[in-house]
């Protein structure tokens, strides 16, 4: 009987310049790379998996070998965004990138959503989620009016007060809004961004929820499910896929959340495929240039991966991989464009195993897929390479 499969996406954990980064204005740019020289985490764990290795020509000197199987994967899809990254991990490539506003959104989305909201918006530009509510919570909290801004990646988001507006509504507005971004604008996600706290304290609640365009095919999951294979969504895992092919979910709170609902799921055995996000990698600490704080969020990553592999049975496989770049160093706030590392353990997974440089994020898919035994979407599987045969 074959294992389970578990995929770890840390969210904008890149490991180098993608061969197109030039393309996105993102050249030299190195995530991973940079924690290490500026954040200088300890991470004894994941480097003897064989994370350090992903970086090719730039990892440090002296490494131990790999306990794991290792390898780096390439974006075919044209975004850089995490609907784009999971959706080709799972078999699906985005050939035309999702619309991007650096101007802000145009009066035929806008008043539009003002008119249903009833009250006009503040801000409408590109931003920092945490900056912008130092620059506008106030005024929110005294008109009421939603705060729009968006980013380097194709969203919409509202940002609103829970004691301002009330949760319920704020999820309504976004659902509104989903429904006016179609056609050319037909952005990736609408995502709600609840916020408390007052003046000068204002904190982000976990409440955010992603409103992500339906996938414009089928994905790994969807043919999961109709193998009879049961899918289990830790994080944003079920915006993404808006719900599409799993069997149950769980938002999380934080990294730690994650990981620990990460570990809880090994030991219930009711999932043939656990896929996880975690998502302060890139909100907390690439979106807020802070390696710092990336380095610590590694760091506890890294303090997980003996709980994960004692959960692991025989036959289960684990990789953790990545969705896009988030270089904390860059001057930007944006993704960006890099190769993700991938990192297999497990049981029967081979010790040292390069499986090289790929070409599409769509091989880790293909992989599951076969070790799952069910059709692959696209992609070359790397099984073979690197797990024993039952």
């Amino acid at each position: 009987m074959k294992g389970r499969a578990i995929v770890i996406v840390c969210d904008g954990l890149g490991v180098g310049p993608a061969p197109d980064a030039a393309l996105f204005g993102d050249e030299g740019k190195k995530t991973l790379q940079h924690v290490l020289r500026d954040g200088k985490p300890e991470l004894p764990n994941l480097t003897r998996l064989g994370l350090l290795h992903t970086m090719y020509g730039e990892a440090p000197a002296g490494l131990p070998a790999p306990a794991g199987a290792f390898g780096r994967l390439a974006e075919a899809s044209a975004g850089k965004d995490s609907t784009t990254g999971h959706w080709e991990l799972m078999g699906l490539t985005v050939p035309v990138a999702f619309p991007l506003y650096p101007e802000g959104f145009p009066p035929e989305v806008v008043e539009p959503f003002e008119k249903v909201v009833g009250k006009k918006v503040l801000y409408n530009r590109p931003a920092s989620g945490t900056e912008i509510l130092k620059q506008y919570g106030e005024e929110h909290m005294k008109t009421g009016r939603p705060i729009l801004y968006t980013s380097g990646d194709s969203v919409f988001q509202i940002a609103a007060h829970e004691e301002i507006v009330p949760i319920e509504t704020l999820y309504r507005w976004c659902e509104i809004a989903r429904g006016i971004l179609v056609g050319k604008h037909r952005v990736g996600r609408v995502i709600a961004r609840p916020f408390v706290g007052r003046p000068g304290a204002f904190t982000r609640t976990h409440r955010r929820h992603d409103y992500t365009v339906p996938p414009d095919g089928p994905t790994l999951l969807d043919t999961l499910e109709t193998h009879g294979r049961r899918v289990y969504g830790i994080g944003k895992i079920e915006d993404l896929f808006s719900g599409r092919g799993v069997a149950r979910a769980v938002h999380t709170e934080s990294n730690r959340d994650g990981l620990e609902k990460t570990v809880a799921a090994l030991s219930v055995h009711d999932d043939d495929f656990v896929f996880a996000n975690l998502n302060d990698f890139d909100t907390k600490f690439g979106h807020r240039n802070d390696p710092d704080g990336y380095a610590r969020a590694l760091e506890e990553l890294d303090s997980f991966v003996p709980a994960l592999l004692a959960g692991l049975e025989d036959g289960d496989v684990l990789m953790i991989t990545a969705d896009h770049g988030g270089d904390p160093s860059d001057v930007s706030t944006d993704h960006t464009r890099e190769f993700v590392p991938m990192v297999a353990a497990g049981p029967r997974v081979r010790a040292g195993v390069d499986v090289g440089t790929r070409a599409t994020f769509a091989d880790l898919g293909a992989t599951v897929a076969e070790h799952l035994g069910v059709p692959s979407l696209g992609g070359t599987s790397f099984l073979g390479a690197i797990h024993a045969p039952d």
